[in-house]
């Protein structure tokens, strides 16, 4: 599903952010990114989503060679991966119905289509009796939801997360947790960002950890 062969990562001034990043994540699989601040888990994570593209290897995902995908066609890549951000950006001067929308109205899909999918969405996240409030009202844990809530309308393969649980208590990072295991059980391919290992210790999925760019555990993907 998402394979790295010999990445690096080298940025404007000299700082080599990944060095020789090698994984295969099958499909259906959720995984753990793990490592200390800086390490290269947000490049990582950029690099897939094409926000970022690398100095040299190669990503593919889905047998498709990301470095093959010419710049007008990132915007087509990006529909089928959902990225959840440590802080969601959202709209405050829109409600949280509109929110969520806002991918599905970019990509064109008809406005039945879109209520239709923006309310399954939320009732994943529990926040289906929400919809025509503001996110300023919004509790911290809601609003990061409300995030993923965005991130899975198109019913995207691939969701991707960083940090997600970062600003959140031990609570609210169980019950997101929780969601994204939800998410996964249907099939959908993960990779999330994490430097809580307390939250993560028990669970049942592989970590891969990096530290100064390389990974230095879980690079062997589980059986498929």
């Amino acid at each position: 599903m998402i394979r790295f062969d010999n990445v690096r990562k080298r940025y404007a001034g000299g700082h080599e952010a990944l060095k020789g990043i090698s994984f295969h994540l099958n499909p259906g699989e959720l995984a753990f990114l793990t490592g200390h601040s800086g390490a290269g888990k947000s490049t990582l994570l950029k690099l897939i989503a094409l926000l970022e593209r690398p100095s040299s290897g190669s990503i593919l995902i889905e047998n498709r060679n990301l470095g093959r995908i010419p710049n007008r066609q990132i915007p087509h890549h990006r529909r089928k991966i959902g990225f959840i951000f440590q802080t969601p950006t959202l709209l405050q001067d829109r409600d949280v119905f509109h929110n969520v929308a806002l991918p599905l109205l970019v990509a064109g899909y008809h406005p039945r289509d879109t209520a239709r999918r923006v309310r399954a969405a939320l009732d994943q996240v529990g926040l289906l009796n929400k919809e025509t409030v503001r996110p300023i009202t919004l509790s911290g844990g809601e609003q990061q939801r409300l995030g993923i809530a965005r991130a899975i309308v198109s019913k995207p393969p691939v969701i991707l997360a960083d940090e997600p649980t970062g600003n959140l208590d031990p609570e609210l990072s169980r019950e997101i947790m929780d969601l994204f295991r939800r998410l996964n059980d249907v099939g959908v391919t993960m990779m999330i960002a994490t430097h809580d290992l307390e939250l993560i210790r028990s669970l049942p999925y592989r970590q891969i950890q990096i530290s100064q760019g390389r990974i230095i555990n879980g690079e062997t993907a589980l059986e498929s």
